[in-house]
């Protein structure tokens, strides 16, 4: 028979350069779930698995929020169906955000060449003249 491994809330928090209140607050919001021994917080394999997610979550840009849904909906659902749904439907809007963002961006960039363009162009006739 093996041990099952567990984690303390410090070694989670090193090995995903994250502070334990962090970890904190993502169990505030029901995303992580350990085991308690007194005061102590015991966390398995579940839940360094979820914390994994939670931050390719974030660095993908989907909120905690979504983030809980998708988890929600693994733990109700056998079958990922629903779950890949779920994640296809967030993925399209997080494309079209990225999409309108970046729309942006350009433009602003244009505009900051516009503006550039003209100061050098002053700029050169103070100088001159």
């Amino acid at each position: 028979m093996t041990a099952v491994q567990t984690f303390s809330i410090g070694e989670l928090a090193k090995e995903f350069d994250i502070t334990p209140r962090s970890i904190r607050f993502y169990e505030e919001q029901g995303l992580l779930e350990p085991e308690r021994s007194g005061q102590t917080r015991i966390y398995h394999k579940k839940d360094r698995t979820r914390l994994k997610l939670i931050l390719r979550g974030k660095r993908l840009g989907f909120s905690l929020a979504e983030t809980k849904t998708l988890f929600n909906l693994y733990d109700s659902n056998e079958n990922s169906l629903a779950q890949n749904e779920a994640i296809l439907e967030m993925i399209e809007y997080k494309r079209a955000v990225m999409r309108q963002q970046l729309e942006d961006i350009q433009m602003l960039m244009s505009e900051l060449d516009d503006l550039e363009g003209r100061c050098r162009q002053e700029l050169e006739q103070l100088t001159r003249g």
